[in-house]
């Protein structure tokens, strides 16, 4: 039965109430949105902060900024600490659209959550410019974040307290010379992604330049960049560092192959996933 209570409808089931919506119930684990591919549209945000301020940003962030930014309409995918930069905070978001990120971005932004708590966020921070727009690099390669469920923010804190957090994701970006993305990125579909499934690393995700133009200009994002980038999960750490997929021929074949059509090395990001991160 639907009733009323203060400002908010929820379902009472056996005369105990049920909020209206999952990610405001107090059960432990709550059910993100969207329970399926996520997104068309990603952003990838490497921030580089002030020494010593990452925790803060990492508190503010995993306890005011995830259900805020998802109300307004986009994806909080994930979000990390960086183990070889002390002082860098990679996360992702993803949107449906361009023009879909238009709207969300404006209705974070300009709304009272980024008000109250921008001042605090920005106080911890060098640069937050180094954005990547990016879209799925084949039709199923974007993120699958079904049936994945996140602590509530109230968890968080204990959460982070533990030791031995499970999960390492790397995030590989290879810079491509113009006109090389699709290609590059259908010959590691064919040639790598079933050699990754018979190792303990999980392929999440794999895209390509999002060419579109920024739709949110007061947020720059890295403009003139052509990348291929894989996201790569592994259980642990241990797991991690006994991946041998660098050693394989193919893998080397299609290293020397990338040597052509390069135009920078590619820059390897090794992060570990912060309490309330959905992808681990």
């Amino acid at each position: 039965m639907l009733t009323k209570q203060g400002n908010r409808s929820v379902y009472k089931q056996d005369d105990q109430p049920v909020l209206e919506n999952p990610r405001m119930s107090p059960i432990p684990n709550a059910t993100p949105k969207p329970a399926v591919l996520a997104s068309p549209i990603v952003e990838l945000r490497q921030y580089t902060l002030k020494p010593g301020r990452r925790e803060t940003l990492i508190d503010i962030f995993d306890t005011q900024f995830i259900e805020s930014q998802e109300d307004a309409g986009m994806t909080i995918i994930g979000q990390f600490r960086d183990l070889d930069r002390p002082d860098m905070f990679v996360w992702m978001r993803g949107f449906e659209s361009m023009d879909a990120r238009k709207d969300a971005l404006s209705a974070f932004y300009d709304g009272p959550v980024w008000a109250a708590h921008r001042d605090a966020a920005n106080a911890t921070m060098i640069d937050s410019d180094d954005v990547l727009l990016l879209r799925p690099a084949w039709p199923d390669a974007g993120f699958d974040l079904s049936g994945l469920r996140r602590p509530m923010a109230d968890m968080a804190k204990s959460t982070s307290e533990r030791s031995g957090l499970p999960g390492l994701v790397e995030i590989s970006i290879h810079h491509l010379r113009p006109g090389i993305g699709a290609d590059f990125a259908g010959r590691f579909r064919a040639e790598m992604v079933a050699r990754l499934a018979q190792t303990r690393a999980r392929l999440l995700g794999a895209f390509l330049t999002e060419p579109a133009a920024n739709t949110f200009p007061r947020l720059p994002v890295r403009a003139g960049e052509n990348v291929f980038i894989t996201v790569t999960g592994f259980p642990d750490g241990d797991a991690h560092a006994s991946h041998r997929l660098a050693a394989s021929p193919a893998w080397q074949a299609l290293g020397h192959n990338m040597q052509g059509i390069s135009t920078k090395p590619a820059e390897t990001l090794r992060l570990v996933p912060t309490a309330r991160s959905l992808l681990r």
